[in-house]
């Protein structure tokens, strides 16, 4: 087969990526400020300062972290003061030793994965801030996942540090981000002390106008000029616009020029952006489902299955819905405490939220639902993914 390269649409794709980073980023101005209020102490008084942001998907958290955290060590070296930082995210390393095991590879990218407890960890982590002489600020993404698998040990610990800690002997400070406000709730009362109510910065979804300022930001910068006109901004805001997620919006983008560019093209038409919206989902399903191994799919496809109708559905339901899926696949379901800990492995990856259920129910029971996922939609995925197998 011959390729054959006609023009494209993109100037610039790699601004679409959702690893770009903008040097400036539109309405989140006060999100900015309000992290500099918070974590000043740092350069002036050499202090450890927190920072919890939550919000929606796509509501710029993390990227608003980074940027700050880049901009936020220039500031500090105009007054003689080292910060580095480094940010991992907490789904895709689960758990304490997984998250230091990161951070210690930020300093010595050779670290051995194997043969140090935590304890030991921890303190090598200690020895690199004072070798260095550094204020070091910890970005934990979906921290939910890490309070949910492995309780507030890791966040005690960082804390800790940063009470002996002091601006000529090193220091740590912490920025924790979920999507959820309530994730702090996974605290014992001991690590909750250090993040106080008032240091909790709040990410509103965008809306529609917000959403359209974002999207015209990236078309100059990834897009060949007349390639996209403001019309076609409108309708990728307009459908962004239901779920406030710059993210997706970014993707609705990218994916339009992608099928624009496969037909060849001069410019991209309405058409492939509503081509684009049947292969975009406004949560990275594909992502998260691609953690997951076939038992925990086939846990996951009978939640989804008995969710379609239902807000809540209880252990007991999911467990039968799930014997009837390990039939259909020709797997032999696991016994109840195995079914139980991968519905907890799920829950740590936000596919499914449990809680316990109110008065009103004999004995306590254990109710699931979704959380943001449509049930169809999660089903699709997943029966598309079994029977690709």
């Amino acid at each position: 087969m011959s390729f054959r390269a006609g023009p494209s649409v993109f100037k610039d794709p790699g601004k679409l990526s959702f690893d770009y980073l903008p040097d400036k980023l539109v309405h989140r101005e006060k999100q900015t400020q309000r992290l500099f209020s918070l974590l000043r102490p740092i350069v002036e008084a050499g202090a450890s300062s927190n920072a919890f942001l939550y919000g929606a998907v796509g509501t710029g958290k993390t990227h608003t972290a980074k940027r700050f955290c880049l901009d936020f060590r220039k500031y500090a070296s105009e007054s003689d003061r080292a910060v580095d930082w480094d940010v991992v995210n907490c789904r895709q390393r689960m758990g304490d030793d997984a998250v230091l095991l990161r951070l210690l590879q930020h300093f010595d990218p050779h670290f051995p994965e194997r043969g140090f407890s935590i304890a030991e960890k921890m303190e090598s982590l200690r020895k690199h801030l004072e070798k260095h002489k550094l204020h070091f600020i910890v970005i934990l993404d979906e921290v939910d996942a890490l309070l949910k698998k492995s309780g507030a040990d890791l966040i005690y610990s960082f804390a800790r540090i940063a009470e002996e800690g002091t601006a000529t002997k090193g220091n740590i400070s912490m920025i924790l981000i979920s999507q959820r406000p309530n994730a702090l709730e996974y605290m014992d009362p001991a690590a909750l002390s250090t993040f106080r109510r008032s240091n909790v910065v709040e990410f509103p979804r965008y809306d529609r106008t917000e959403l359209e300022d974002i999207v015209q930001g990236r078309v100059a910068l990834a897009m060949h000029p007349g390639t996209v006109d403001d019309d076609l901004i409108n309708l990728i805001a307009d459908i962004a616009s239901e779920f406030g997620d710059a993210r997706y919006a970014i993707e609705l983008l990218e994916k339009a020029g992608m099928l624009a560019d496969e037909e060849r093209a001069e410019e991209v038409a309405a058409e492939h952006v509503r081509g684009a919206k049947s292969h975009v989902h406004p949560i990275d399903v594909e992502e998260r489902l691609g953690l997951l191994d076939v038992p925990k799919k086939l846990v996951l496809l009978s939640i989804a299955r008995k969710s379609r109708k239902k807000a809540y559905i209880t252990m007991g339901e999911a467990e039968e819905a799930y014997a009837v899926v390990c039939e259909e696949y020709n797997e032999k379901p696991r016994a109840h405490t195995q079914f139980w800990k991968y519905v907890k492995e799920l829950d740590a990856l936000g596919l499914v939220d449990t809680k316990l259920s109110g008065k009103g129910e004999v004995g306590k029971t254990t109710l699931i639902s979704l959380p943001e996922i449509p049930a169809k939609v999660l089903a699709d995925n997943l029966e598309r993914s079994l029977k690709r197998r």
